[in-house]
């Protein structure tokens, strides 16, 4: 019976092709579902055996390990770099999507409060 390696779901295609060599490195057989055309499945990476599900979760396990240690290594190059704005800088590059944001959280209160305030009329 096949197992669930990895949803596509927001994965990258780099890591995709990653993940199928090695995959592919090991010899683990496995095969792929194609997304669906309205969104509703992503599609996946599957593990044709039961056998090897144990090692290619393993193997998986240590290949997402070494990808956060890059991307949290990147990052903080970039912070130290000055790349990643802070949020005050943020705010001020997009005022008008803060202003929306404010409004939209405002709308949100005031619609969940409004019961109350009939209720105590």
């Amino acid at each position: 019976m096949a197992v669930l390696l990895l949803n596509l779901r927001h994965v990258p295609d780099d890591e995709v092709e990653e993940v199928r060599a090695l995959l592919e490195s090991h010899g683990i057989a496995f095969y792929e579902t194609e997304p669906n055309r309205w969104g509703i499945s992503a599609g996946a990476i599957w593990v044709a055996n039961d056998q090897d599900a144990a090692p290619a979760k393993e193997l998986m396990a240590t290949y997402q390990a070494e990808r956060k240690a890059v991307a949290q290594a990147e990052h903080q190059k970039a912070i130290q770099e000055g790349k990643v704005p802070s949020l005050w800088e943020q705010m001020r590059r997009q005022p008008l999507q803060l202003l929306v944001m404010l409004g939209g959280i405002a709308i949100l209160v005031a619609l969940s409060l409004w019961p109350l305030l009939l209720a105590a009329r």
